[in-house]
């Protein structure tokens, strides 16, 4: 599967505390659901034990958004959630 991040989508991931190895398995391992504007959406847990802005988190979150061109995923943003 080919997957290409968009520049916006790459300046949240330094912000939000992801890597693009965490979103390649996002989007490849993670569950897949439709999401607003005709994107889809791909969520998956990571096992995370860390500090993140100074507090202690065992999981952490990725949704990553995009849309398919041809064979490629294009991820326009990328979220995260910490718990």
């Amino acid at each position: 599967m080919d997957i290409w991040i968009h520049p916006h989508a790459r300046g949240r991931m330094e912000e939000r505390g992801t890597t693009e190895e965490e979103i390649i398995k996002t989007v490849e391992e993670g569950e897949r659901f439709p999401a607003r504007f005709g994107r889809t959406g791909f969520r998956r847990n990571f096992s995370f034990g860390k500090v993140w802005k100074g507090r202690a988190y065992k999981t952490k979150q990725i949704e990553a958004y995009g849309v398919k061109e041809g064979k490629e995923w294009i991820i326009i943003t990328v979220m995260v959630k910490y718990f």
